[in-house]
């Protein structure tokens, strides 16, 4: 209904308006109003007709940039808090690298520690294989030292005595016997 009543307020002026005549006789805006020009009258319509469309208009159009400037409001504010969001987790991805850093240090420091007992103990280990090796050699030189000299003792008495040289009870080779096998 305001919507009908603003439209003919619009219409009604424009049709008085252009009630002109353009062959230069005496207009009926001239007989009617006693004036030749229609500026004020036109400056009133224009007037009633912007205040009019502000009347219509305005409320909605408030409405809408008030709209738009929340939504941007509201914009802004989530992505600010996707930006602290985001800053939160570079702090907490670079306090997890220091420590990762931290830790890989101690990880290389303990392994440096590690290898060098590690080295220490093969060190050892060989000396001590080392030292087994040499007294095992000795042993062994010693045993063939006395294994030659039971070979050439064997091959003196072999070849110089006989048997029928030897006389053998049967007490003397027993005791000859428990010697060689203690």
């Amino acid at each position: 209904m305001k919507k009908i009543i603003v439209l003919s307020l619009l219409v009604v002026p424009a049709m008085l308006l252009a009630s002109t005549h353009a062959d230069g006789e005496t207009t009926r805006y001239m007989l009617q109003t006693g004036r030749e020009t229609d500026f004020w009258p036109r400056v009133i319509n224009f007037t009633i007709w912007v205040s009019l469309l502000y009347y219509l208009i305005a409320n909605p159009i408030k409405n809408f940039f008030q709209g738009r400037s929340e939504g941007i409001a509201g914009q802004l504010n989530e992505i600010e808090l996707k930006l602290q969001a985001a800053k939160d987790e570079q702090k907490e991805a670079q306090l997890r690298l220091d420590e990762s850093e931290a830790k890989a240090a101690q990880i290389i420091e303990d392994a440096k520690k590690e290898a060098e007992l590690l080295a220490k103990k093969i060190a050892e280990a060989n000396e001590n294989e080392l030292k087994l090796m040499g007294k095992q050699l000795e042993e062994k030189m010693l045993f063939e030292e006395r294994k030659s000299a039971r070979e050439a003792i064997e091959n003196v008495l072999s070849e110089n005595i006989t048997n029928d040289d030897i006389m053998l009870d049967s007490a003397k080779v027993v005791d000859i016997i428990s010697k060689k096998v203690a």
